[in-house]
């Protein structure tokens, strides 16, 4: 495909991913109650465990107004998430035959349950991580925690995790395009590894190194996961090749 139509199906492509988002961020603007609610429950359940006062604090007449348009595209990227997960597909296979792009169906379904449970295992780490800072608040303390930071880092949190567990799925979106091999993938595991390592640090807030392996784990294994795949991809590739030149 030449320079011209490849960026013209970026835009397009851009262009349908705004669009999912838009109607996404809409039933955010209209579900951001319960959002707040859900979004808080962490904090609550860290000054259940301590005892001590943690309340959230808005420190400008226009930070509500700023953290519910945030909060409204927080949730767009969670509702439209196959949606626009089908058109990164969409716009790195766009060389695939008719059967190939049946595997659209399957980079989806796999995608979503991968991306939701990204967000899941940080939304149980985020308690954890919250419970031990503000441990270690002094007896009968109140922590006046600003409403923008916290639930800005919790929807990063969420969203780094998701994406984080959907990344293996994008590696073998690429090998079936033909952009990246298996051996390719099989020689960069070292990398990987230091960069899962590297991600689970700087995404978990704590000091323990147990939570920081636990988050690692599951994102190493969906890597090879991901190997495995594109090795069976390639070998059906030679088999069919090798059919053909016969």
């Amino acid at each position: 495909m030449p320079l011209l139509e490849h960026l013209l199906e970026l835009r397009k492509r851009f262009v349908l991913i705004a669009a999912g988002l838009l109607l996404g961020a809409i039933l955010g603007w209209i579900l951001y109650e319960p959002l707040l609610v859900a979004l808080q429950q962490p904090l609550e359940s860290a000054a259940e465990a301590t005892g001590n006062d943690v309340t959230l604090n808005f420190t400008g007449p226009a930070s509500a107004l700023d953290l519910k348009v945030k909060a409204s595209l927080f949730l767009a990227v969670f509702v439209s998430c196959p949606w626009w997960l089908y058109q990164v597909w969409a716009f790195i296979t766009p060389g695939l035959n008719k059967r190939e792009k049946h595997y659209a169906y399957g980079f989806v379904g796999a995608s979503v349950p991968l991306f939701v449970g990204g967000a899941y295992m940080a939304w149980v780490v985020i308690p954890h991580a919250v419970g031990i800072l503000t441990g270690f608040l002094p007896d009968d303390a109140t922590n006046f925690t600003d409403a923008q930071m916290y639930l800005s880092l919790v929807m990063r949190l969420l969203l780094a995790f998701g994406l984080a567990f959907v990344s293996p799925v994008l590696l073998v979106g690429l090998n079936f395009a033909g952009l990246m091999s298996a051996k390719a993938l099989l020689a960069g595991w070292r990398w990987a590894i230091l960069v899962a390592f590297t991600f689970a640090a700087i995404m978990t807030p704590t000091p323990d190194a147990l939570t920081m392996i636990l988050v690692a784990l599951p994102i190493c294994v969906l890597y090879f996961g991901a190997v495995g795949v594109s090795i069976l991809h390639d070998k059906r590739v030679e088999k069919r090749l090798a059919e053909v030149e016969v």
